[in-house]
């Protein structure tokens, strides 16, 4: 038995959606349903985060929804947002669900903001080791994992920048997305603040959000009935090493690195009979831009130390030999804890994409320390 997604359905992205996260949550597994040609009677299974609000059981009355039979959440942040579609194809492959819907949906920006400071008195044990010393927020967390990979490598922030850029001009053409009709050039990047200076700017940085997103995964055999063409889920893993940590990457004997996507990488190729080689469209988590240099070392797209001039050379363009981002990514299109990443593999591997790329056969969704990778059904 084979897991293929059937639906994908979403909100209009924005900075104040006027609604509840219900509403929101709800709008986008509607959507997904009706993509796929389902109803909710269809639906006995649900995946999201476990930092999202909206509550299985309110998402079943609002839908309709008769009966649940499965329910996971996955940890880690933006982190796990591809291990939802390795939660969802689990259940379906072992015959626990027949239809799953993942979603996910927050007012992250008209609401609780990720990138303000955390309280002290709202913040997890596992941060009491670091709040002292002024690690409160992402960027600040993450910008010290950065800064030894830039300055191991001569990575400059504008380098950065060139990543950037192209993020931003294919969000431009892409109308789901906030900054549509709005590129940036590189002069742009180098002007925005510090936010972690020398780390990064201001548009090295995701977006603060207001959306959801909404995927319908189901059996190949069923959804090759249903109304869209299916999309395979050929892999979907994780990877968590003992030294790892989502927010403060610090342990490892080589912090330059990205151990957690190298390992992933390995098991996604040997799970899906391919090489990075094979990858048509890379689909990659970045709530900063610095992670997508050390994510296309990990999977084997370059090697180490070589994404910048990778990028610079125009391998990530949308008419270079491996497409990054194609509907702008966390930086251009939303920032939807890298769910909104998945809909745009769907659509690329549909051929519906507002930026689509020729003869798509496989497409990497990346979040680092989870990924999947989609085909054709």
């Amino acid at each position: 038995m084979t897991a293929a997604i059937a639906g994908i359905g979403q909100t209009e992205f924005s900075k104040d959606s006027g609604r509840s996260e219900l509403q929101l949550a709800v709008e986008a597994i509607h959507a997904a349903i009706l993509d796929a040609g389902l109803t909710p009677a269809d639906v006995d299974g649900l995946v999201t985060f476990q930092q999202d609000t909206n509550d299985e059981l309110d998402i079943a009355r609002s839908l309709g929804i008769p009966e649940i039979r499965w329910t996971a959440r996955t940890p880690f942040g933006g982190g796990g947002a591809s291990a939802t579609v390795q939660l969802a194809a689990a259940a379906v492959e072992s015959g626990m669900a027949d239809c799953v819907v993942i979603y996910r949906a927050f007012n992250e920006r008209s609401g609780r903001r990720f990138g303000q400071p955390l309280p002290v008195a709202a913040a997890p044990p596992g941060m009491s080791p670091y709040l002292p010393f002024g690690l409160d927020t992402p960027a600040k967390m993450y910008a010290l994992w950065f800064q030894r990979y830039m300055w191991q490598y001569g990575v400059t922030n504008e380098d950065l920048g060139r990543y950037t850029v192209v993020a931003r001009r294919n969000a431009a053409t892409n109308p789901n997305a906030w900054f549509y009709e709005r590129p940036i050039t590189l002069e742009d990047h180098q002007a925005s603040r510090w936010i972690v200076e020398p780390i990064l700017r201001k548009l090295d940085c995701c977006q603060e959000s207001d959306g959801g997103v909404a995927v319908a995964v189901t059996t190949l055999d069923r959804a090759r009935d249903l109304r869209q063409p299916p999309v395979v889920i050929a892999a979907a893993s994780q990877s968590h090493l003992t030294r790892g940590s989502v927010m403060f990457n610090y342990y490892f004997d080589d912090i330059a690195d990205f151990p957690e996507a190298r390992t992933l990488g390995a098991q996604l190729w040997k799970v899906a009979g391919i090489g990075p080689e094979d990858i048509d469209i890379a689909l990659i988590y970045e709530n900063f831009s610095p992670v997508v240099f050390l994510q296309l070392e990990a999977y084997g797209f370059c090697g180490r130390g070589e994404a910048k001039d990778f990028i610079a050379d125009g391998h990530i363009d949308l008419d270079g030999s491996l497409p990054v981002n194609t509907h702008g990514g966390l930086l251009g299109e939303a920032y939807i804890h890298g769910v909104n990443n998945i809909l745009e593999g769907v659509r690329q591997v549909r051929g519906t994409a507002a930026n689509q790329v020729e003869d798509v056969e496989h497409v990497l969704v990346s979040a680092g320390r989870s990924a999947a990778v989609l085909t054709h059904g």
